[in-house]
This record gives structure tokens, sequence and C-alpha cells, in this order.
């Protein structure tokens, strides 16, 4: 007797196809940029609280701590906020390596004519996300788990950033990154608009305008508290 066939046939999930899709990449993409661009926004407004003194600062960072409570317990909404930004990261990364390949699997053999077919920030992307992904490594070591700052101390955050700052590997660091931000966010912010549907002819000018008016305001945001701690604004 012949042996009864159990297969069933799968039909892919909505969610499946749209991901498989090269539009569905790229809208995972801009979701997630935007996610990440809310939080970066968010992060170097309290950042910006340092100039107001260690009382100030310190008093923001204990108080990120406590949001939600008692409705949440301490620190959850750290911890959620930490799992959804881990989860926009890993989505962005991935959409951006997979399209990268289908974007080499589409035309394997090189332009003929090497000439230059985008603006530098376009150029710069990909390497702009590695620049970012390590840096994000090297951030959570310094400020976060305290590993790679040997003067810093919990539950001193005031402190513990005057003391990543008054070396100067830790400043190089973080500056090349904050403008390798600046180029990923400017082109960032213009391709998720494009692919959102917010671009048009006439909306065209105040997107890009926009973009680099975001661009500029976080990588000078960011960029102005190692160099307050450099110039002794901020000891």
């Amino acid at each position: 007797m012949a042996a009864l066939d159990t297969r069933t046939d799968r039909r892919p999930s909505f969610a499946g196809l749209l991901w498989g899709s090269t539009v569905g990449k790229k809208t995972a993409m801009a979701v997630s940029g935007i996610v990440m661009l809310l939080y970066l926004v968010v992060h170097m407004l309290g950042n910006l609280k340092i100039f107001f003194g260690a009382g100030t600062f310190d008093g923001y960072a204990a108080w990120l701590r406590t949001i939600g409570e008692p409705f949440l317990h301490h620190e959850w909404f750290l911890w959620i906020a930490r799992v959804v930004l881990v989860a926009a990261v890993v989505t962005h990364a991935v959409a951006a390596y997979q399209l990268s390949r289908r974007d080499i699997a589409a035309r394997p053999v090189a332009y003929a004519h090497k000439r230059r077919r985008a603006s530098y920030a376009t150029r710069t992307m990909r390497w702009g996300g590695v620049i970012l992904g390590l840096f994000i490594v090297w951030h959570i070591l310094d400020l976060t788990t305290l590993t790679v700052n040997p003067h810093a101390a919990p539950g001193h955050p005031y402190a513990n950033v005057v003391a990543t700052f008054s070396t100067w590997y830790g400043d190089v660091i973080y500056i090349v990154a904050m403008l390798a931000l600046g180029l990923h966010v400017r082109h960032g912010f213009w391709s998720a608009a494009q692919t959102l549907g917010a671009g048009s002819a006439a909306r065209d000018r105040v997107l890009k305008t926009t973009a680099n008016a975001l661009a500029l305001l976080l990588t000078a945001g960011f960029i102005s508290v190692p160099v307050a701690v450099m110039t002794g604004l901020v000891s």
C-alpha cells in the first residue's frame, strides 16, 4: 500500500510575504529608522541637561528609572525601551544587508563607467551603519555597564560622562560616531520619507531642508557635550 502523503500546502503569511518583498524591507527600514530617530532626539535633549549641573543631570537619570511607577516596576520602562530599540536596530540592519545583497545580485557585472551617481552621504551609508553599530557596543560598555570606563562609578552619571570625555580616545570615538550619525540621519530621513510616500515635487525641498536640519541639530547637540568637557565648561 502506498504511503499516505501527509504534506499540507502552507501558504506564507502576509507578514512573510511583506518581509520577503523589496518594498516590505524598505518599509521596515523606514519605520525602524523613525523609531530610532525619535529616540535620538529624546536622548540628545536628555544629554543637554548636563549643562545644568550634576544635580539636574543625575536627577534626570534617576527619574528615567521611575517612569511609569507604580503601574510599572522600577526600571521596567527602561527595559521596555531597550527591547524596542534592539528590535529596531536589528530590523534596520538585517533589512539593509538583505537589500544590499539583492542590489548586488541584480547587477553582478560592475558598471563600465565608475561615475559617482550619489551624494557623499549615500555612498557612506553602509560604512556609517557599521561605525554606528560598533559605537553602540562601545557606548553601552562605556556608560551603561561602565566596563571600559576606568574612572566611572555606579550611580554617578554626571561624573561618569565627565570621566569618559576626559580621555582623548573617548572624545575621538564619540565625535567620529556622531559625524557618521549626522550623515546617516540626513540620507536616512529622506529615504524613509520617499519609502512611506511623503515625497512629492511640492514637498521635496521641505523634506530635504528638514533632513539637513535634523542631521545638523543632532550632530551639534551630541558633540556639544564632549566639547564642553574638553573646554572645561562642564567638569
